[in-house]
Formats: C-alpha cells, structure tokens, sequence
C-alpha cells in the first residue's frame, strides 16, 4: 500500500506528523485532495478541516485557521496559521468569538476595522462547520 508522508505545524507546534493514505483540506480555489504520488503544488489554504486517513486506517482531523500547503510526491507539509486538533475544538468558545467578530463589524469605525473582523467572523464560522462535521464522524 502506497503512502504519503504528512506534516501539520502551526507556529506554536506540530500538531500531526506521520504516513497517510488520503489527506484532503480547504484549498484557495476549493477541497483539495492529495493522495501518494501527487503532482508537486504549492497553494495557499483557507480556513477549514483538514482530514488525514492513517495509513493504519485511522483518520486524524485538524482546524486550520488558513495558511500554506506544500505537495510533493512523497510528502504533504502543511503550514498552517493557526492549527487546532479535531478532539480539542470548543464550540461555545468559537461560537462566542463570531459573535464578538459580528459585533466588531457593526461597530467598525474603518474599512480596515471592518476587514479584521470579517476576517475573524469567517474563521470562527469555518471553526463551527469544522467542529460539526468532526462530531458526525
């Protein structure tokens, strides 16, 4: 059985490091999913789940809150801004957090105000619809 070697790292810490079977997650133009021997791509992530199946036949979920995803035949490497793992998502603490982004943006007293809280307002709702599709599993 052919496998991929698979990386997740945010800037605090490796959050998963181990061989895969499948990985898909939120690419920029839409879901990407890469499995062994994939072409070389590099392409920014946006907020969302990435799934991992083990090649032991587990599954891994991580939250990425957007960054950068390196493909190459052997290898996935995932650069993510923020990475939070699956098992360890609070919804009450992410639904609280797009409320107060909701807030900020009717209050924005700039565009630039306005454009940091959208951007936390779609990160916390990307967070939630993670949340929920890793509790289906």
């Amino acid at each position: 059985m052919a496998t991929i070697h698979v990386d997740v790292v945010s800037a605090e810490e490796q959050i998963f490091s181990g061989e895969a079977k499948f990985v898909a997650l939120p690419g920029e133009s839409g879901e990407l999913g890469i499995l062994p021997q994939h072409t070389p791509l590099i392409t920014r992530i946006k907020p969302g789940a990435v799934r991992i199946e083990r090649a032991d036949g587990g599954e891994e979920f991580v939250f990425v809150a957007g960054g950068i995803l390196e493909v190459q035949p052997g290898t996935v490497t995932v650069l993510a801004d923020t990475a939070i793992r699956g098992k360890d998502l609070d919804e009450a603490k992410a639904t609280e957090a797009k409320k107060l982004a909701e807030e900020a943006m009717k209050n924005a007293k700039s565009d630039i105000d306005f454009a940091a809280a959208q951007g936390e307002f779609a990160a916390m709702a990307a967070q939630i619809a993670a949340l929920r599709k890793f509790r289906k599993k």
